[in-house]
């Protein structure tokens, strides 16, 4: 099985199952990690926005300008490493990914 760290907002790190196919919103929604995910993944509330581990960042696929619109209004956007994890497909290649969830805004 696939893997990926989590940060919590407590700083906690967590190692876990990430099953490929789905989104990296889908996989984070079903842990208690504060990944509200309210519109399900129509890149519309930014309530699954992530920062991913700078070392990830060049192995996703750039975020489209829906993504960055929604993304540049949020108070603790950060332009090198803030996603939407709803517009992040997790593959095998991503395994290993790490990603901090954002603070509540």
């Amino acid at each position: 099985m696939a893997r990926m760290i989590v940060v919590d907002r407590d700083g906690k790190e967590h190692d876990v199952e990430a099953k490929p196919g789905l989104k990296v919103m889908e996989i984070l929604r079903e842990l208690d990690y504060g990944v509200a995910a309210i519109c399900g993944g129509l890149c519309s509330c930014a309530t699954c926005h992530v920062y991913v581990d700078q070392s990830w960042v060049d192995r996703l696929p750039k975020a489209q300008s829906d993504e960055l619109e929604l993304l540049r209004e949020i108070p603790d956007f950060k332009e090198s490493t803030s996603r939407l994890s709803c517009q992040v497909d997790f593959t095998e290649n991503l395994s290993g990914l790490k990603v901090t969830v954002a603070p509540d805004s």
